[in-house]
């Protein structure tokens, strides 16, 4: 006969654990269509109130409205390249060829815009085309007033235009601090209008220039500077200009957070020259200084005078030059204004804080004797001192 005694307590434990078990692996199998169907949010969903902006949001969206309608697009085209001048391959790139892009601002109600030498150089040495987009989408043509290799600093003007245009509000370089809040507006790679913010990393670096020089007084900041951003401004947190963005140091070529500015002290003084003159006059003697490499290599810490121009204040405090048949070196100026000259960017640097017809006295070398020489600075061109 068939055990009808009744199950014991451990049987009905095990069917009730696996019957458990099995209603636990169907939940799990289940679970993603339960949940799509209980909880998907098919409609549109409401708005979640953010409140206000953090104060230090406001200022910088309050900023950028502002300061960015003074901000342009520069677009460069040297002479007979056969290429449309707003052609969608050159946007945002600055090429070593015969087109370029950059950044520029708006220096005056005449329409009067600053830019990096760099920038338009290609239009200035092949009679080259220029135009600029403003903030409004409007292109105008434009036409180069002047420029300044020794400082990396340009001024065109804009053609006939329907924008009201509005200039940037200007600052000072003289009181800056390391570590203070900065803004910069530019077109990197060719993207219009882009706010990147940082820091002053650093000041008074010293900055190579296309005509030889060094600039020195540079502002360092992380803020993010690209391929078309030169020439642009670089903004204090009341949005008054205090640099003009000029260069980045990377390795890739991109922004790796060190970029450079002219500081506006420099820009306040050759901008207004420009425009009256188209050119900047440069305090000098008369001289073209020997390369910085070869003196170093001789171990001579100094400034080595290669030539002395004829009729120059140089010449007509007898200083002498490298002799054209020997090589023998002549006249090494070691000291000016009561500053060491350890290079050429030192003597730059004693001229310009002299001013043009002032007195320099000069501490010079030459066959082992030192001497002091007093020079008078006048007007000198840019590829000379």
């Amino acid at each position: 006969m068939p055990d009808r005694s009744p199950p014991r307590p451990a049987d009905r434990f095990l069917r009730w654990a696996a019957a458990a078990a099995l209603g636990l692996l169907a939940l799990f199998v289940a679970q993603p269509y339960l949940t799509g169907f209980l909880f998907s949010a098919d409609t549109a969903r409401a708005i979640t109130a953010r409140g206000d902006l953090a104060p230090a949001e406001t200022a910088t969206v309050e900023l950028f409205a502002r300061a960015s309608p003074s901000v342009v697009h520069v677009f460069v085209q040297a002479a007979a390249q056969g290429r449309a001048l707003m052609g969608v391959d050159n946007e945002g790139v600055e090429p070593g060829g015969g087109s370029q892009t950059g950044t520029g601002f708006i220096w005056d109600a005449a329409g009067h815009i600053v830019t990096n030498n760099h920038v338009v150089a290609a239009a200035a040495q092949g009679g080259g085309a220029i135009a600029v987009r403003l903030s409004s989408g409007e292109v105008v043509s434009a036409s180069l007033v002047g420029a300044a290799p020794s400082y990396d600093l340009a001024v065109i003007r804009l053609g006939r235009t329907t924008a009201a245009l509005q200039p940037l509000a200007i600052g000072t370089s003289a009181d800056l601090k390391v570590g203070q809040s900065v803004f910069a507006i530019g077109n990197p790679f060719g993207l219009d209008h882009t706010l990147t913010t940082g820091v002053i990393s650093a000041l008074q670096r010293r900055l190579p220039t296309s005509a030889g020089r060094e600039l020195s007084g540079v502002i360092q900041t992380d803020a993010a500077i690209n391929p078309g951003n030169s020439g642009g401004p670089l903004l204090d947190s009341a949005g008054r200009l205090i640099g003009v963005n000029t260069a980045i140091f990377s390795p890739s070529g991109a922004s790796a957070g060190i970029g450079f500015a002219i500081p506006v002290d420099v820009v306040n003084r050759v901008v207004p020259e420009l425009i009256r003159n188209g050119r900047t006059r440069n305090p000098g003697i008369g001289i073209i200084a020997g390369q910085e490499a070869t003196a170093a290599r001789l171990g001579i810490d100094g400034v080595v005078v290669l030539r002395v121009l004829r009729g120059s204040p140089a010449a007509a405090a007898g200083l002498q030059g490298v002799d054209a048949q020997t090589g023998e070196i002549g006249d090494i100026i070691v000291g000016a204004g009561n500053r060491p000259v350890h290079r050429l960017a030192d003597l730059t640097a004693a001229m310009e804080a002299a001013g043009l017809g002032a007195s320099v006295d000069l501490i010079v070398e030459r066959d082992g004797r030192t001497r002091r020489v007093r020079v008078t600075t006048t007007d000198v061109a840019e590829s000379r001192l």
